[in-house]
């Protein structure tokens, strides 16, 4: 049964990948978006907050990667209800298939996705004049802990697809939870430059913890405290929206 669902779960993520061959468009959101958040911080922001672009570039770059990860799960919602609104799901309901693997289907599709953005953001990085310090080894569990977080976060996401009629709503009350968790945060600024009432929320936020760990991995400093903390939020979001999402699935469909 395992095995089954894992290739059902294999074969809907393929059919969301395959699009891209006939719709490149279909990686613009993990493309061009990214790429400008980039530009934009680093050169209108970074002369004002760290002195020179390049200084900034070296704090920026993690939590830009950080905050496009969380964000961009929002595309899952908006790709797996608008299948829904067109009438897909109500043909993978006649087949014999595991009943969570049209949404993990989606989740893998996008996370891999995911870790297009992330190559493209450290490529151009790259040719701002951002270094990586660290080792192959480091960078690959900066590819790890961002795509394990990624397949987690996305759950909340497919329970607010779930919840909503269309795809405008799932951006609506995406960008009502996400846009908080990911600006205030320590991913573009440093937290004590905040109002103390602010700094104790920015501390535990995901995303400020999340980039902390990329910056420890890619350029040195703390990693343990904030990979381990970015793995427990991880894991609950995973607890706890995979359990509603798949419930609030069952019930639409």
């Amino acid at each position: 049964m395992t095995t089954m669902a894992l290739r059902n779960t294999g074969t809907l993520a393929w059919r969301t990948l395959v699009q891209i061959k006939h719709n490149p468009f279909e990686l613009m959101d993990f493309s061009i978006q990214p790429v400008m958040f980039l530009l934009l911080f680093t050169y209108v922001f970074g002369g004002e907050i760290a002195g020179s672009p390049k200084e900034y570039l070296a704090f920026a770059l993690p939590g830009i990667i950080a905050q496009n990860l969380i964000i961009s799960t929002m595309n899952t919602g908006v790709g797996l209800n608008t299948d829904i609104s067109k009438g897909v799901f109500d043909r993978l309901r006649s087949l014999p298939i595991a009943r969570f693997s049209p949404l993990a289907g989606r989740i893998v599709a996008d996370v891999i996705k995911q870790a297009w953005a992330v190559c493209l953001l450290l490529a151009f990085g790259a040719l701002l004049g951002y270094r990586i310090t660290t080792g192959p080894l480091q960078v690959l569990a900066v590819f790890g802990l961002l795509l394990t977080f990624a397949m987690a976060v996305s759950w909340a996401s497919v329970l607010i697809a779930m919840l909503v009629s269309s795809p405008e709503k799932v951006q609506i009350f995406g960008f009502t939870l996400f846009f908080p968790l990911t600006f205030a945060s320590g991913a573009f600024v440093h937290p004590a430059s905040m109002p103390g009432w602010l700094q104790g929320f920015v501390k535990v936020n995901p995303t400020t913890l999340l980039a902390d760990a990329v910056r420890g991995l890619l350029t040195g400093g703390p990693v343990a405290t904030p990979v381990t903390q970015s793995l427990l939020w991880a894991a609950g979001f995973l607890l706890i929206f995979a359990p509603l999402s798949v419930r609030a699935f069952r019930r639409r469909i």
